[in-house]
């Protein structure tokens, strides 16, 4: 790795951003004008969506099973135990469920795209396409684009359910609590900013996933070695994104619905 001055670092990370916002933006226009490359999107639906169901399902389930063991002991002190539920379904919906599936497909998907891409780049296969007159934009970052936010927002719902379903699990058999009681406290704790809030997240989080990991795909210098450092640059970059964004979605919505 080579030392560069402050300035020139400086210089490259703002054009960076530069080349991430033109590249995203061109990207999320695209899906509001055709041509549309349909084979491509239900192709990549296929892949992010079924391909990373079953390490969503598995986060979620052992999520909802820990988050209800752990905070069980602490409600035990206040005679609460019986509000496990309540507490593990908006942990669920409004944080962990996005939260951990987006972290989730970032890293399986975020690299996948980053290493299939920058593949195409280092071997000029992107060049050609655009030789031949196909925009890559349209025809590579668009549908990933589409296919992510799509299926991420569905993701979501099934990790929140079976996160709900875990902590039921563990809340019957462990800690003897009544199922329909347990069911009816979760529901009860749901209102409709909380839902809200929780289905907004992902896809903001869709957006990030699959625009990050095209840019560095897209932008792989370097050989073989590059493929590698882009796909290791997309997973860090987009899991920070997801953070950050939550942050402020959080706080954003707190400011819309008080809480």
């Amino acid at each position: 790795m080579s030392f560069v001055s402050p300035e020139i670092f400086a210089k490259q990370k703002v054009a960076a951003i530069q080349d991430y916002s033109v590249l995203a933006g061109r990207a999320f226009a695209n899906l509001f004008s055709s041509p549309r490359y349909w084979a491509d999107i239900f192709t990549q639906m296929d892949s992010i969506g079924f391909g990373s169901l079953p390490i969503v399902v598995l986060t979620g389930f052992f999520t909802g099973c820990v988050l209800a063991l752990q905070s069980s002991t602490s409600l035990q002190e206040f005679g609460a135990v019986s509000m496990t539920g309540n507490l593990v379904a908006l942990s669920m919906v409004k944080e962990l469920g996005p939260v951990l599936t987006g972290l989730m497909v970032s890293g399986r998907n975020a690299s996948g795209m980053a290493s299939e891409l920058g593949s195409m780049k280092v071997t000029e296969q992107i060049d050609a396409m655009r030789a031949l007159g196909t925009d890559p934009v349209r025809k590579l970052v668009t549908p990933r684009l589409s296919a992510t936010i799509f299926m991420l927002f569905f993701l979501t719902i099934m990790s929140d359910a079976v996160g709900i379903a875990g902590g039921a699990l563990v809340s019957v058999a462990l800690l003897g609590l009544n199922a329909s009681t347990y069911f009816h406290n979760s529901y009860r704790a749901l209102v409709y900013a909380d839902v809200v809030q929780g289905l907004t997240k992902p896809l903001f989080f869709g957006f990030i996933i699959a625009s990050v990991g095209c840019y560095f795909g897209m932008n792989t210098k370097g050989g073989t070695q590059g493929v590698g450092r882009a796909t290791t640059q997309a997973v860090v970059v987009s899991s920070v994104f997801i953070i950050v964004v939550d942050f402020l979605i959080s706080r954003l919505m707190i400011g819309i619905f008080g809480r």
